[in-house]
Order: C-alpha cells, then structure tokens, then sequence
C-alpha cells in the first residue's frame, strides 16, 4: 500500500484483500472492463480509492441479483454519465437539496429498474451525475417524487420520458414568466423577488386543469 499525492492506493493483492474478493476474481473485472484501468509505474500496477469503490459497489449489484453483464453496462453508463462538477456548472438549484446515493442504494430505490437504460435518461435529463464512488440526484423532491410513482405501478422509463415533456413545458413557462417580469427595466434581482408569484401562478392553473382531466375521466365511465 502506498501513498500518492494524498491518495490512498493498492498492489492487486492489497486491492483484492480490501474489497474481499479473489485476486483471480479481480482480474476477472479488470478483463471484463467492470473497473478502470490501473495506473502503472514500470510493472507495478497501482490502484486507488475510485477502484475499490467501484469493487464494493460491484459486490452490492451483485448481491441484488444484478448480472455481471447488466453490471458492465451501468459501469459503463457511470463512466460516461456527467460528472458533478459538469452538472453543477450548468447552474446548481437555487431551491432544491441534492442526494447522494451510491449505486446500491439507487437500486434500491427504483426497485431493480436502475437499469442502464434509464440510468442514461437520467443522465441526459441532468437529474444524475457521479461523483467518484457515488451518484447524485439533483434534485430531493424529484427523486421522492419519481420513487413514489415507481412504487404506484408506473415504470421508470415512462416518468422519465414525462420528465423530459414536463421540462420543455416548463421552460417554456418559464420563458414566459421572464419576459413578463423583465419589461419595463426590470432587473433580474427583480425576476428573483417575483419568482413565488410565477410559481404559484402555476400551481393554480395545474391544479385547475387537473380538476378537469378528473372530471373528464369520470364522464367518460361507462
């Protein structure tokens, strides 16, 4: 075991004896692409925290009875997801509360639909980015909103393909909302102190409009 630049990092031996898996089984991951390459200094292959993460969240998939096969595609889809740094520098929420989960625990909170599938959908909405060992939601409310309708029936790959028709509407409202709020030498501190009054506005009309899909439906029983 050594130290680089404040880096913990691992002989395969060392690696394979903190993950609690064979050295035979972690060549196995290497030979499969389920972790990154190591860092190799003349014939010393040397790993790192983000190796032995990336371990433990494989031993955690596989416990759920993930398949190694769908465990390389999520591994795949991390790898190439947006990062939180990228995420964060599109404009953070300045009223939502960010998660972190690690990939076990989103599994667990989509009820096996974590799929990579969905995991890429997530990513392309700007709902996920990784960070190391661990994924984060941007978004609390949306995460327990979307767990919620999972829990009722709904499958995940249609509350995310609604997600993405919800927020071209919703930037559409709020291009709207913005230009009204901005006339007359308006300053965006001003578009700022008006913000409730857009956000209820659309509460309201959402709720009415929603009180007459109801209706509808209950006329149209037989």
């Amino acid at each position: 075991m050594a130290e680089k630049a404040g880096r913990r990092e691992y002989r395969m031996e060392e690696l394979a004896k903190e993950a609690g898996i064979t050295v035979r089984t972690l060549r196995f991951y290497r030979e499969r692409k389920l972790i990154p390459p190591p860092r190799r200094e003349g014939r010393i292959a040397w790993y790192d925290e983000t190796h032995l993460a990336r371990l433990r969240t494989i031993s955690g998939l596989l416990e759920r009875g993930h398949t190694l096969s769908g465990i390389a595609e999520l591994a795949e889809a991390f790898d190439h997801g947006r990062n939180v740094g990228e995420l964060l520098g599109l404009g953070a929420p300045t009223e939502e509360t960010p998660v972190r989960l690690s990939p076990e625990e989103l599994a667990d909170v989509f009820a096996g639909q974590a799929t990579p599938e969905n995991l890429a959908a997530a990513l392309d909405l700007g709902y996920l980015a990784t960070d190391g060992g661990e994924i984060v939601h941007i978004s609390r409310r949306l995460l327990d909103v979307s767990a919620a309708l999972v829990r009722e029936g709904i499958p995940l790959a249609d509350v995310l393909a609604t997600a993405g028709r919800v927020r071209a509407h919703t930037e559409a409202l709020a291009a709207l909302f913005t230009d009204l709020a901005l006339k007359r030498d308006r300053t965006p501190e001003d578009l700022h102190r008006l913000r409730p009054l857009a956000k209820s506005v659309v509460e309201a009309e959402l709720s009415m409009a929603l009180d007459r899909r109801l209706s509808a439906a209950r006329d149209q029983r037989p």
